[in-house]
Formats: structure tokens, sequence, C-alpha cells
């Protein structure tokens, strides 16, 4: 397998004060007025460029905000594989990333050859599943796409519209996989692949702050590599099963919400612990890892998002070819909801 990076990498990180976040930020939403451009922000981005954007969220609820949008321009705050789906559902807009180089380990964990080789290695009726999380021309190899808010009912659509016996390969995210079987209780074929921020959350960092803060819930991103070893130590007693959550961001956020004064470990990427804060200012949020940084979301800066809006730089786009077929995977994926 190729060489992919690992959490312990650092991630340099943008020093602004208060008055240059404020004087920035004026001038990213007066440019976006200016080219008649939303903002879409992941929830790992950082917390200036979050409160900068239009609409903040996961995966599936951007795409959703990049298909319904009006504006002419999407600035796309978020990794490479996102703005690229941005452009696939709308293509007469003009998609902008504030830095090409912000990609994703886990996209780059299958490429479209590999992909094509492991489908010839099964039947010809197997259903492909591909997380979100890949690129444009995986996508266009694809039956259907998914999130992890939304993996486990795009894979019950499956076994209903196809039957129970259907042959599913799934990827490129093998925890994530491990978690939709572990729901359904139908065996994939599942590609072993990962994101190496949440792989890089590991058991004794669980039992760490299991232990620091017995009165925590624990909140674990299905795309996690604790998922399977949560799962695995509250079937073997080692981690209570009351207070232990598998949530999307998205998720989260409705979760802590409703339990606004609570006390949760959080497991995903540390950016969300700024929306999570901002929906509930009284809950206490601890990190499951404090180095669960994503040095690709991280690289979007408020000076880059602006530079990009001014020059209208940076541009993402998707072959017409590969994009008609790669929409077809991701309607499905938005219209399974």
């Amino acid at each position: 397998m190729r060489e992919l990076p690992t959490i312990n990498e650092p991630v340099p990180m943008l020093d602004l004060s208060p008055e240059e976040v404020e004087e920035l930020t004026r001038e990213v939403r007066a440019l976006a007025e200016q080219r008649d451009a939303v903002i879409l922000a992941h929830n790992y981005q950082v917390p200036e460029v979050q409160d900068a954007a239009d609409f903040t969220g996961d995966s599936l609820g951007l795409s959703r905000k990049a298909a319904a949008a009006d504006a002419s321009v999407i600035a796309f705050c978020g990794v490479h594989f996102m703005a690229e789906t941005a452009a696939i559902l709308s293509p007469e807009k003009t998609v902008l990333i504030p830095d090409l180089d912000a990609g994703c380990s886990l996209a780059d964990s299958i490429t479209t050859s590999e992909l094509r080789s492991w489908k010839s290695r099964h039947s010809p009726d197997a259903v492909v599943v591909m997380y979100v999380n890949t690129s444009a021309e995986v996508k266009a190899e694809t039956d259907y796409c998914c999130t992890s808010s939304n993996a486990v009912k795009v894979v019950e659509h499956i076994l209903r519209e196809h039957g129970p016996e259907t042959e599913i390969l799934f990827g490129p995210d093998m925890w994530l996989g491990s978690y939709v079987e572990h729901l359904t209780g139908h065996s994939m074929h599942v590609w072993p692949g990962e994101c190496h921020v949440h792989a890089g959350i590991r058991p004794d960092d669980i039992s760490a702050q299991r232990a620091a803060h017995p009165n925590a819930e624990f909140l674990v991103h299905p795309e996690c590599g604790c998922v399977t070893q949560v799962m695995e130590f509250v079937a073997a007693g080692d981690v209570e099963e009351e207070g232990v959550h598998m949530l999307s961001t998205g998720q989260m956020l409705d979760h802590v919400r409703r339990n606004p004064d609570g006390e949760f470990i959080v497991a995903t990427e540390n950016g969300m612990l700024h929306p999570l804060r901002q929906a509930a200012p009284g809950a206490s949020l601890v990190e499951a890892n404090r180095m669960a940084f994503c040095k690709y979301m991280k690289m979007i800066t408020l000076p880059k998002l602006r530079d990009a809006l001014r020059e209208m730089k940076f541009e993402v786009s998707v072959p017409a070819q590969t994009a008609e077929r790669a929409r077809i995977p991701i309607e499905r994926m938005v219209a399974i909801g």
C-alpha cells in the first residue's frame, strides 16, 4: 500500500489576531457578494473559516447545499473531493477551492485502476458503494455513494431493491464498512482504506479519556478506527455501553443540542469542537486525541479564501464524461438522504 500521512505529523496553523480575523471576514463577505458566491465550509475547517461561511456541515449536508445553491460561484472550504462533488452536481457554476493541495488520505487510498481491478474479481452483478471521500474518477465507477450519516441507509436500500443476498463492494473506509456490516448484519467486501486522522485515535486514547472523564458520553464518528475497537470493548465489558454513541458530525451536533449541559468525549477531527461549542456553550467537550487534526482541512485559511474570491482562482472542474457518470451515484446518495 502507498505511504500515507499519520496523525503525528505537524499541522501548521495560521495564527491570526482577532482584529485580523474581523478585517479578513469583512473582505471575504464583501467579495462573496461581489462575485455572487456562496461559501460552504466543512465542520473540520478552522473556526474563523466556519464563521465566515454561509453554510457549514458534514459531507452530505454540504452536498445538498451545493446542489441547491442558486449562486453562480461556490467557494468550497473543505478538501478536493468535496469541491469535485460540488462541480459534478452544479456543472453550470464556478467552483473554487482556496488551496488546490487540500487533499484527503482516505480518497487517496483507492485509485480508479484499483477499483476496476477489484470489481473484475467479483460478480458483474455486485453493487459498488463508495464513500463520498473519493475522487470523481472513482465515483464514475460506482453504483452508489454514501456518507457516514447515510451509509447504513444506502446499504439497506440496496438490499431492498436488489435482494437480501446482494454482493456489495464497499469502500474505501474499512472502519465505516465494518460499522455498516455490524448494523445491517450483511457481510460485504470491504476495501482496506482509512482516514489517517480517524485511524490515529487509538484504544489507549479512549481508555485514558474514559478514565479521566468517567461520567462523559462518548461520541464516535463511524469513520473512526476506534468504532470497531469500541464495539469490541463494549462486547468485552471494557467500555460501558451506556453513553457510547456512533454518530456522524451532523448527528453529533443534534445530540449535543439535545443535551446542552452534558459532558462529551469527541472522537473525530478536532475542528468539530467549534460547531459543538457554538451549539451548546454550556457543554463540556473533550478531544479523544488532541492531535486529531487534518492537515489538509487546515490548509484552508481566511487569507486563501479571500484571495480565491478576489482573483477567482483555483477552480475545480470535472471532465463532462466523468461528471455525467459520477453524478448518478451522488444523486442516488442525496435522494436516499
